[in-house]
């Protein structure tokens, strides 16, 4: 077996769907989310050499940068077509624990949406990526207290958004 289809094999495959879910929660479109993760897998090939001693987190970065200059090309993308609610994600809560726990994973991604991606990026991370103030901090180039106020800004966000869906009654208490 080739170097190459080797370090794909275990250093970049391990990270598909990770990287996959960041495109996805960022462009929020299925084919778009794909052709993001497809360059993205070749710039980490050509750049295999520069990557740090965190594979995942540098991946993800790349991803990330890959998918905002695609939003940059494609602005009017977004708002011309209805966004999709993702088939299945991470933070898609289990189907075993009933019909409840679906509403309120659809009302989660629904919330994620309305939010500035920059808001949304840093939950994300922090929440199903496990990505600490720090990493968010040196991965997003970002001071640590801008990920912090951007990450309760995003929570603040996400409890309103439960609080009124508990109030229209489309919710039961979480």
């Amino acid at each position: 077996m080739d170097a190459e289809r080797l370090v794909v094999q275990e250093v970049l495959v391990p990270h598909l769907d990770a990287a996959y879910n960041l495109a996805r929660w960022l462009v929020e479109r299925d084919k778009d989310a794909q052709e993001i993760v497809g360059e993205s897998y070749l710039q980490a090939l050509k750049r295999f050499g520069t990557r740090g001693p965190n594979p995942r987190a540098w991946l993800l970065t790349i991803v990330r940068n890959t998918a905002y200059k695609w939003l940059k090309k494609h602005p009017s993308d977004l708002s011309a077509t209805a966004i999709e609610t993702p088939a299945s994600t991470e933070f898609t809560l289990p189907s075993s624990l009933g019909p409840e726990s679906e509403n309120q994973g659809r009302l989660v991604w629904e919330a994620l949406k309305t939010m500035p991606i920059e808001l949304r990026e840093v939950l994300l991370l922090y929440e199903f990526e496990h990505w600490s103030y720090k990493e968010l901090a040196a991965n997003l180039k970002l001071p640590v207290d801008l990920v912090t106020t951007r990450l309760n800004s995003a929570r603040q966000r996400l409890r309103r958004a439960i609080a009124e869906a508990q109030e229209k009654g489309l919710l039961d208490e979480l």
